[in-house]
């Protein structure tokens, strides 16, 4: 599952050796911490994901249901304030526009 947050980008699976854990990756340092404050977090060379943490699975979908519970947006491209990461969910939002048929705000 991909995690597009206004202050993060996440993925996570279930690829833990842990029992009843998920493995939270992210791309970029401090994203894991901004949503897991109390996990910790290895930087893992030669990997498609470089930061990964062990978290309960039942802490992880408690934390989705509580940032669910707390959207305020009514636009989340607007609502992302760091640029770099803004750039990128626009790009990710061009890509998949373009599987919907006729693309963004098509009349037919």
């Amino acid at each position: 599952m991909w995690l597009c947050l206004n202050n993060a980008f996440l993925s996570v699976v279930n690829k833990s050796k842990k029992k009843d854990c998920l493995l939270v990756r992210a791309r970029r340092p401090g994203d894991i911490e901004k949503i897991f404050p109390h996990v910790a977090v290895r930087e893992t060379l030669g990997t498609d994901y470089r930061y990964r943490a062990d978290v309960a699975r039942s802490d992880v979908a408690a934390k989705i249901a509580l940032l669910v519970m707390d959207i305020r947006y009514d636009n989340f491209k607007d609502s992302v304030s760091d640029t770099s990461l803004h750039d990128a969910y626009f790009r990710i939002w061009d890509v998949m526009a373009r599987l919907q048929p006729g693309g963004a705000y098509a009349l037919e």
